[in-house]
């Protein structure tokens, strides 16, 4: 624990101070190369000028070459990977494509993506709104905002494993120690094993990606609300309209670019599921979603590159026109800057 705890603070310290380094000394390399001081006349504005058009590339540069190694390279080698074969070695053309969409596994995870993107950006998004407003007219609203945010610090396989203690199941005539099962136990009901519950072992699932997000939601969704013209409110409240009325029909509309913003930041997020899925079920009891799916071909049962990039593709191909409007609908709420 201790060597663990050494090696990540000697990689915060060489990560931090070697950017600092890298930018202070190609700083400093771009002023002894082309010097604005000591240097009259002509000779000194075009020194700044070059240093004008040097530095942003000094800055921006390493930013754009991890870019692309890490980003835009693995893009084009899965493409490349989704028209081979298991191997990645002999040329298939669309016959990944062709078995994926002919596959009961693969249209059983679209549907269960479908029901993830209906359910989980929606209530993120309802619940995040209806607590950053009741949460404005409590003394101990900071309290309980920092106390609903805390999940999102937490990994997404953290919080599988502390829910995992809420549904766990012990047998007929055992002690339930899962908070749902001792409460369903105490009520006279019969203790479940949830997560294997087919169809709804996926609800089971979303209440953890809802756990998490919400507070992202909430903070968000409350800045947007504190930008909202004070006279505004108090006009329509001496217009006689009711609590009700100045939440849908005043706060709601002035801040649904923010909220069409978290929503669709949250159902880039649900397209992409990952850990909960394969730390809870492991895609098993009808639970698989694509990501998941993606990883059992890739790197199980010998792994098979083909299809696994061939589901990579599929994802990236769905999340691509959502991040678009995203960035579109960000853009206009900052005016385009």
């Amino acid at each position: 624990m201790a060597a663990q705890i050494f090696s990540a603070i000697f990689v915060i310290i060489v990560g931090v101070g070697g950017c600092v380094a890298y930018f202070w000394g190609a700083n400093k390399l771009v002023d002894i190369i082309f010097p604005s001081r000591g240097v009259a006349g002509a000779a000194a504005i075009d020194n700044l000028r070059r240093q004008g058009m040097i530095r942003p590339w000094l800055f921006v540069g390493p930013a754009m070459i991890i870019l692309t190694i890490y980003l835009i390279y693995p893009v084009v080698e899965t493409l490349r990977l989704s028209f081979l074969d298991r191997g990645g070695a002999n040329f298939v053309g669309f016959a990944n494509y062709e078995w994926a969409f002919g596959d009961r596994e693969f249209r059983t995870s679209i549907l269960n993506n479908i029901m993830w993107l209906a359910v989980v950006p929606a209530a993120c998004t309802f619940l995040g709104l209806i607590i950053a407003v009741l949460t404005d007219k409590i003394w101990w609203g900071t309290i309980a905002k920092s106390l609903i945010f805390l999940p999102l610090a937490i990994s997404f396989v953290g919080a599988s494993v502390i829910w995992k203690f809420i549904y766990e199941y012990r047998g007929a005539g055992q002690t339930q120690i899962g908070l749902l099962n001792a409460i369903i136990q105490y009520f006279g009901g019969q203790p479940q094993v949830w997560i294997s519950l087919p169809f709804w072992n996926n609800f089971f699932l979303m209440i953890i990606l809802i756990w998490i997000q919400t507070g992202f939601a909430m903070v968000i969704l409350s800045s947007a609300l504190r930008g909202i013209p004070e006279e505004t409110l108090e006009a329509a409240v001496i217009d006689g309209a009711n609590p009700f009325q100045i939440f849908w029909k005043i706060m709601v509309p002035q801040i649904w670019g923010t909220i069409a913003v978290v929503w669709t930041t949250i159902t880039i997020l649900v397209l992409k599921v990952f850990d909960i899925v394969l730390t809870m079920t492991n895609g098993q009891w009808n639970s698989q979603v694509l990501a998941n799916l993606m990883f059992d071909w890739m790197f199980r049962g010998g792994g098979d590159f083909g299809r696994g990039a061939t589901i990579a593709i599929i994802i990236m191909i769905a999340v691509i026109p959502i991040m678009v409007w995203n960035i579109r609908q960000a853009n206009k709420e900052t005016g385009g800057h």
